[in-house]
């Protein structure tokens, strides 16, 4: 892409970030068929009976990855979905995040190749393409998880510009990222209007990346006003949320999004957040090139893999990021 071209994109992403938290992206580079292959994956695994899903579920010493059906986005009001977490990356990173909190994914056996096909000897050329034609159908996490990540170096450097710095500054943050991937369901529900999908939050992540199907259900809160507003699904487009990280790397200048999915009385719904995540060392604080004498920093620092862990056992009003929005 030409230089000035890059520069007119990059104001424009500056522009949404600072006034709406978010964007749309269209002509990414993702096939079609890659994401098509991740939607069918995510109805067949939560198409599987319960007790099958419930074999990859997530545990109190493993609270990051794997199925959920029980999640609270607000202490004791329950969300109406089931979720499935797992790293993009194969092997996950060998640390665990400081509070104990191990990436290690959890793969359902009874859907061969939904992750890729198995390292195991092939015993005939007709074993080969037996497990091969098995796989072509259910390898889709990997491969749209990689395609993600590659979208997601090219956003982050975008991102960069945006914020006048060099394209590849956040770059290191992210060598051995701590990325979740999830596959979100939304049930019919019969009284939409007294229950969500997953309450109003804002996602602790630098930014994320959602894949929402023809359904819809995604809604943004305008600042100007704190009214709800429905981001209408468009064929072959991801949403881009900033999160609290960027807000605290930026001191500000970009807002992290709140946002919340709603229901539909008779259709399901499903979607596909990328959580982009630093390295669990990564210390959050503002950068040095967005404080100023008449700027100073609004956030105090914190460490992401203390706060990611903390927030995700459920106490994470002793980090700042805890308290990020209202800073």
């Amino acid at each position: 892409m030409p230089d000035g071209r890059v520069d007119a994109l990059s104001r424009e992403v500056a522009a949404a970030c600072r006034d709406w938290g978010f964007f749309v992206v269209l002509g990414h580079g993702i096939p079609d068929a890659t994401v098509t292959r991740v939607a069918e994956a995510s109805r067949a695994f939560f198409g599987q009976p319960a007790e099958r899903k419930a074999a990859v579920r997530r545990t109190d010493d493993a609270p990051l990855i794997g199925y959920h059906e029980a999640e609270y986005t607000i202490k004791d009001v329950r969300d109406w979905k089931e979720v499935y977490d797992v790293h993009p990356r194969c092997p996950p990173p060998g640390e665990t995040l400081r509070g104990d909190l191990v990436l290690e994914n959890k793969w359902p056996q009874d859907l061969p190749g939904f992750r890729q096909m198995a390292n195991k000897p092939y015993y005939s050329l007709e074993d080969f393409f037996l497990r091969l034609k098995k796989c072509m159908s259910c390898h889709a996490l990997e491969e749209y998880g990689k395609e993600m990540e590659i979208l997601a170096f090219k956003l982050l450097g975008l991102l960069a510009r945006s914020l006048s710095l060099r394209p590849d500054r956040l770059h290191g943050f992210f060598k051995d990222q701590t990325t979740i991937m999830r596959l979100n369901y939304y049930p019919p529900c019969p009284n939409p209007g007294l229950a969500l999908g997953h309450s109003a939050h804002r996602d602790g992540s630098a930014f994320t990346i959602i894949y929402q199907d023809d359904v819809g259900g995604f809604d943004i809160r305008r600042r100007t006003d704190g009214q709800w507003l429905r981001v209408k699904p468009i064929q072959g487009s991801f949403i881009v949320v900033i999160g609290e990280i960027i807000q605290v790397w930026s001191n500000g200048k970009y807002k992290s999004l709140e946002h919340r999915a709603s229901l539909n009385a008779e259709k399901e719904r499903f979607s596909i957040p990328f959580f982009f995540n630093p390295a669990s060392s990564t210390t959050i604080e503002p950068l040095p090139e967005t404080v100023r004498n008449e700027d100073p920093p609004r956030y105090s620092s914190y460490n992401w893999g203390e706060y990611y862990g903390s927030r995700r056992k459920g106490s994470s009003t002793t980090y700042a990021g805890a308290t990020i929005a209202k800073a």
